[in-house]
């Protein structure tokens, strides 16, 4: 059974020549290198974890195998994932494309429609492993366990209580992760604080002066809230990742090195096909299809803040 193909259209003149899709969230974990990504992974990949009490003992004449050394491990394991859409070819013949799928009857689909489909596909895939890196449960279909929901489960997690995240908090909000990170991370040249849209839009708005902890009336260099650029944000030296997938009034502190994202091939969540299936079966059908496996781990939970 195809696809159900809705076509709406109020055609009056000549096509400009584009496809506007809504707005979609981009992969922004995986296309800033906010996470360690780990490609190839064929099955399983095992992450070694090593702890150490205090080795430095105090001298004696003897060797004296006092310290003791814990080897633990994790384990990476991508799941499998697919797009599988059926479209007929006879569905667009009424559209006011009609005349780019040829005259004859063994015709195609639109090649601008074409290109914009695969596009579309690829963006929604991206859409969806960016939530659920963050946020996903391996319970629903179409999902993998993301980053907090292992968190939650995880009492080696320093865990801090949160609250809806204002203007008028956030700089003492953010204060708590900051103030929970041990001391051995703080310093670190990859600690990142990760936050979502609206704990980032409150940070920002509370710069330009606007929240109660903001820089005076005017914010930073009395730009009020035209200070800002989309340029590096910081807080107390430590560097802010706004990640679209997580949810909302959650942070998230650790350096990224602890954090893992698998997948077989990176080019397999870009690949995607188009199949005219009337060399096949003799039907009207184009199949659009996408496989790509991926999953997240991360490394020791008591060198991560969570926020929630």
């Amino acid at each position: 059974m195809a696809t159900t193909t809705s076509i709406t259209t109020t055609y009056a003149g000549e096509f400009a020549g584009k496809y506007i899709a809504a707005a979609l969230l981009s992969g922004t974990t995986l296309d800033n290198g906010l996470i360690e990504i780990k490609p190839n992974v064929k099955y399983k990949e095992v992450i070694k974890k090593l702890a150490t009490d205090d080795i430095v003992k105090d001298a004696t004449c003897d060797f004296s195998d006092t310290s003791t050394v814990t080897l633990t491990e994790r384990i990476l394991q991508p799941e499998e994932f697919q797009v599988n859409l059926e479209l007929c070819k006879k569905d667009f013949r009424s559209d006011w494309e009609a005349v780019q799928m040829g005259y004859s009857v063994y015709d195609n689909l639109p090649p601008s429609f074409s290109d914009f489909l695969m596009a579309h596909v690829a963006e929604k895939v991206a859409q969806r492993i960016e939530t659920n890196i963050w946020q996903g449960t391996n319970a629903t279909a179409g999902q993998f366990d993301g980053f907090t929901t292992l968190f939650a489960a995880d009492g080696d997690v320093v865990d801090v209580t949160a609250t809806t995240v204002t203007a008028a908090n956030v700089i003492e909000e953010m204060g708590k992760v900051a103030d929970a990170i041990p001391s051995a991370l703080y310093g670190k040249e990859d600690l990142t604080i990760y936050v979502p849209q609206n704990v980032a839009k409150a940070y920002v708005r509370a710069l330009g002066g606007f929240g109660t902890s903001g820089l005076g009336a005017n914010g930073v260099d009395n730009k009020g809230t035209m200070w800002y650029g989309q340029g590096d944000l910081f807080f107390d030296g430590i560097r802010i990742a706004m990640v679209n997938g997580m949810p909302s009034n959650e942070m998230v502190a650790t350096q990224s090195s602890n954090l893992y994202f698998g997948t077989g091939l990176l080019s397999d969540s870009n690949e995607v096909k188009l199949l005219d299936m009337s060399d096949l079966d003799g039907s009207q059908n184009v199949r659009v299809i996408m496989r790509f496996t991926a999953g997240i781990q991360y490394g020791l939970g008591s060198e991560v803040v969570y926020y929630s």
